[in-house]
């Protein structure tokens, strides 16, 4: 429980940094902006055709008598809708960060500065920098489609899908999400993508903490947007953290004034 509430530390530490130097949140709002209007393109046609969807995979009901047949699709239909916001909460931070890349990377290199210490750059050329982004999220995006289909699997199960199911997908969400924000700090200190997967499943319940509280904000319409910059934020102080936990022990290192850091596990 104290590494969730750390993850959660973070994440408000990040906000905190951000309006503290508005500059940096005015800066880190556009890539978001530009996001927020493909997404809800994408949303509002899932919308308006995830009835038809529906009824071109579900041939065999066609002769349903009443209310089956409707009780049937619109489950369905929910399900559908359903899978598509939780892909669309998921890959909106890595394309958001595929698109702001040179913002978003500007701004954890401020963090580090103003938080003291090194202040890592990774040298590449952007179109590197964008290469090894995308291909990274490509490579989440794959797990988390995996997770995707085996929870709205699980979601035609009964009580379970209307109760554990939900509640898992926040936590898969939360999870990879974070993956996606830490990356931005990570990849400058030139950490491959298994090395941050093994450094983040170290402390599963810090980026819980951290991802499930950004997630269910995210699902409020405009809060992504305007929380992007201080995720990013707070993803740079956790990582500065992990990476010195993951090195020795660092009981001084605080995020942001919210007191000292949730200990490593031993």
């Amino acid at each position: 429980m104290h590494d969730l509430a750390g993850g959660f530390r973070y994440l408000l530490a990040g906000q905190r940094w951000v309006l503290r130097h508005g500059r940096w949140l005015g800066f880190g709002l556009l890539p978001g902006l530009v996001s927020l209007a493909l997404y809800a393109g994408a949303l509002i046609g899932l919308g308006y055709g995830a009835d038809d969807l529906t009824a071109w995979a579900t041939p065999f009901a066609d002769d349903w008598a009443a209310p089956w047949l409707g009780l049937f699709r619109g489950f369905l239909t929910a399900l559908f809708f359903g899978l598509g916001l939780f892909l669309a909460v998921i890959t909106f931070t890595a394309v958001t960060l595929l698109i702001g890349q040179p913002f978003y990377e500007s701004l954890s290199e401020q963090v580090d500065r103003s938080e003291g210490g090194e202040v890592p750059e990774s040298g590449l050329p952007l179109w590197r920098e964008l290469w090894i982004s995308a291909r990274d999220s490509l490579k989440v995006l794959g797990r988390v489609v995996l997770y995707g289909a085996g929870l709205f699997v699980l979601g035609f199960v009964p009580v379970v899908g209307q109760t554990v199911v939900p509640v898992l997908g926040f936590c898969v969400s939360g999870y990879f999400l974070t993956q996606e924000l830490t990356a931005v700090a990570l990849q400058r200190r030139k950490m491959e993508l298994p090395e941050r997967l093994v450094l983040l499943r170290s402390r599963r319940l810090l980026v819980l903490g951290f991802g499930v509280p950004l997630v269910l904000a995210f699902l409020v319409p405009l809060v992504a947007v305007f929380l992007m910059p201080g995720a990013v934020a707070g993803a740079t102080l956790m990582a500065r953290d992990l990476m010195r936990s993951d090195e020795q022990p660092a009981p001084d290192a605080t995020p942001a004034g919210f007191g000292p850091p949730p200990p490593a596990f031993p």
